[in-house]
């Protein structure tokens, strides 16, 4: 077993918290909804200032309890094959050349915790998975209809899975992997470090679960592993260990000040080079643009997930401020046509362009609270200092801001700002300087 610090603590780059992932669904990425049509929108994701594309499962889907007219992307039938819907073996092999050719890197989802009730392995080793009492195929969540557990206790499954990661790396250059926290850390580790005598720094993204899922988990008697173990084996995690109160704010049942605190803590309970994933939506989650609708509301949120320490991420459509999220299980394609004058191309490319200062990789990092409006985070490394000013609700105040007196530059409008007696004068759309910047 790989001692604690031998992986993450150890080789995790910082500068993973320059980057930006763009997030494609190929079924609803287009109306033709295959590796060709997002290939040639490569300029277009590119021009955003996306660093890596992360592709959702490019594996054929199971027609067994098949969800949908189209299956669930997450019910698998054949780890080791092409979802036909998409093209071919050599289509893919073309669009992450592509991708490459452009500058950017690819990474594709793993699911290994479940596969489809007539997955390849179903048929082939029926002993790798969990089974009921009765003998029979299961999971052990009950909602997910579609699929069935795989068993690690197996250690045939280690190998097997672990051959199957090495060959996709041969062609990506990371994985994000589906709820990785039910999926014993030993085995993770294990992967990782076999996957990098295939691809040196490959990128593992963990889709870390959320807290109330851990607990109630545990209390079943499963075994599910913490952000804090995750991070042994994989770069970057989720940020579900703080999403309930972020959504909360926009409930009314909890407070800007409470989430806050989440994001402060994460900053001491987690090792020096952690990295959050940082996201207002993905394709579990509902759009940012449907439960913030206000434009210039949702410019504030945007801009400060992308300062907030981590790697950002863009889910195919966010930028045009789409309030409909793509069905799973059927064909339903993005409108990545403006909606209610909420488009967000300029801003991402723009904070793309911040997030890649070197100050944003290596920093100490704090947000606060004022009242249930503002939010004023910073980045500090040495002397250096990047001030962020959010009006979360689109107000206009002063704001109490941790700098020296004078003008600076505003790196989001380009425009001048004048710090008077430590306060800036918000006019309710988001500013971000940085103290070098000062006049």
């Amino acid at each position: 077993m790989t001692k604690w610090g031998e992986n993450m603590a150890s080789d995790t780059r910082k500068d993973l918290r320059n980057k930006l992932i763009y997030q494609v669904f190929v079924r609803n990425f287009s109306r033709e909804g295959t590796f060709s049509a997002v290939k040639e929108q490569l300029d277009y994701i590119r021009a955003l200032g996306t660093d890596i594309i992360w592709l959702m499962p490019i594996h054929p889907i199971g027609a067994l309890k098949r969800k949908g007219s189209l299956g669930s992307p997450y019910a698998i039938s054949d780890y080791r094959s092409i979802n036909p819907e998409f093209g071919t073996m050599e289509d893919f092999k073309e669009l992450v050349a592509a991708i490459h050719e452009k500058g950017m890197k690819c990474m594709i989802d793993v699911v290994y915790n479940h596969t489809s009730p007539d997955s390849v392995l179903s048929r082939e080793h029926p002993e790798w998975f969990f089974h009921k009492p009765d003998g029979s195929f299961g999971n052990r969540v009950g909602d997910w209809s579609d699929i069935i557990d795989l068993d690690y206790s197996n250690k045939e499954l280690w190998d097997y899975q672990i051959e199957t990661l090495c060959f996709w790396a041969g062609y990506v250059d990371g994985f994000r992997c589906d709820v990785a926290p039910l999926i014993p850390i030993d085995f993770w580790e294990k992967a990782r470090k076999e996957v990098e005598a295939v691809r040196p720094g490959c990128i593992w993204l963990s889709e870390s679960v959320e807290p109330e899922f851990i607990c109630g988990l545990r209390s079943e008697g499963l075994n599910v592993h913490s952000d804090c173990e995750m991070y042994r084996a994989f770069d970057i995690c989720y940020d579900y260990d703080i999403y309930q109160d972020f959504r909360a704010v926009f409930t009314g049942s909890g407070s800007l000040g409470k989430y806050l605190d989440g994001v402060n803590r994460q900053e001491y309970i987690y090792p020096d080079n952690y990295v959050k994933l940082t996201y207002l939506e993905n394709h579990d989650q509902t759009r940012a643009a449907f439960f913030i609708p206000d434009p210039r509301r949702l410019r504030n949120w945007t801009s400060f997930m992308f300062f907030r320490k981590g790697t950002a991420l863009v889910y195919n459509g966010q930028e045009k401020g789409t309030a409909h999220l793509p069905g799973l299980f059927d064909k339903d394609t993005v409108d990545f046509d403006d909606e209610n004058g909420t488009d967000l191309t300029g801003l991402i490319q723009k904070l793309a362009e911040i997030k890649k200062d070197a100050l944003l990789a290596d920093s100490s990092f704090s947000a606060r609270a004022y009242g249930e409006s503002f939010i004023a985070a910073e980045h500090i490394h040495g002397g250096e200092k990047a001030v962020g000013i959010f009006s979360v609700k689109g107000e206009t105040a002063s704001v109490p801001v941790a700098l020296e007196d004078g003008v600076y530059t505003d790196r989001i409008s380009g425009k001048k700002v004048e710090v008077l007696r430590e306060m800036i004068r918000s006019c309710g759309e988001p500013v971000i300087i940085f103290s070098s910047d000062k006049e």
